[in-house]
């Protein structure tokens, strides 16, 4: 089975990944993949601290493409020549820019996500309202320029939702109902499916079609079960899979994925044709 890894972020890519061993940060990241249920050494993400350890990591794991995300917030920049690096020559990996028109601008937004996709070939772009100096929500109207820009041009967009989230209140799937009511064409892709809170992100993408949900390494988490059956039902187009490596091991969440009870005409959604049909590959 071909499978798209919608998720990943290697080691190397920054201290918050685990760069630098013995760091702090590193040891956060180990503490964090025994946290969402890595099984054996706590270690596997060491491997990516090269980017040849990273495509090995890619190529072993038996992935299609892996999707490499950026990201910009005041806390922590992932710049999108970096993603382009990264990705660039590399048939197996996809990149993701990471924009933030609070710190950019509107205008500069504008321009840079038309440089990340005209210019360095990346494949989506990354917003993440709830990290921002304020927090925002989702359907804040700075972004509506942003929306507007994404579906004209038939770009996805990619929000950042979920627990780490610096205040709680900022991941709720109700505020995205008016983002995919005003912007019926745009791709919108949640990272981390709004879990905890999952009943509530089910029934807003019930309602909207376009929003699709990758809830990573919290689909192995109490309380995701409720994806799996809204996948084998109304959400088989909208479930995308994602390991968050380097905070899982890809191999293992593949392994694991497959073992929710997911039907197997929906498990080929899931693992591949619904990223397919989004990235229009």
């Amino acid at each position: 089975m071909k499978i798209i890894d919608m998720r990943c972020r290697p080691a190397y890519l920054h201290d918050f990944f685990g760069a630098t061993p013995g760091s702090p940060e590193h040891a956060s990241a180990r503490w964090l993949n025994r946290r969402v249920g890595t099984r054996g050494p706590d270690d596997h993400f060491e491997r990516s601290l090269t980017a040849d350890g990273f495509l090995a990591e890619v190529r072993d794991a038996g992935l299609s493409k892996a999707v490499v995300v950026g990201r910009h917030t005041p806390s922590q920049h992932l710049p999108n020549d970096t993603i382009h690096g990264i990705v660039h020559g590399h048939d197996e990996l996809l990149g993701i820019a990471g924009i933030d028109p609070a710190l950019l601008g509107v205008e500069g937004a504008l321009a840079e996500i038309d440089r990340a996709i005209d210019s360095l070939g990346l494949a989506g772009i990354d917003l993440e309202p709830g990290f921002g100096e304020p927090a925002r929500h989702a359907d804040d109207t700075l972004y509506w320029p942003i929306y507007a820009h994404l579906q004209k041009r038939r770009i996805p967009l990619f929000l950042m939702s979920g627990p780490t989230t610096p205040d709680p209140a900022y991941n709720d799937p109700g505020r995205l109902a008016a983002v995919a009511r005003a912007f019926p064409e745009l791709a919108i892709v949640v990272y981390h499916g709004f879990w905890p809170n999952v009943q509530q992100a089910l029934g807003v993408a019930f309602r909207y079609e376009n929003i699709h949900l990758v809830p990573d390494m919290y689909l192995f988490l109490p309380g995701s079960e409720a994806y799996v059956q809204a996948a084998n039902g109304f959400l088989a187009e909208q479930l995308l899979f994602g390991s968050s490596y380097s905070f899982r091991p890809i191999r293992q969440s593949i392994e694991d994925a497959q073992a929710l009870g997911f039907r197997d005409e929906v498990l080929e959604k899931f693992f591949h044709g619904n990223a397919t049909r989004l990235f229009g590959l």
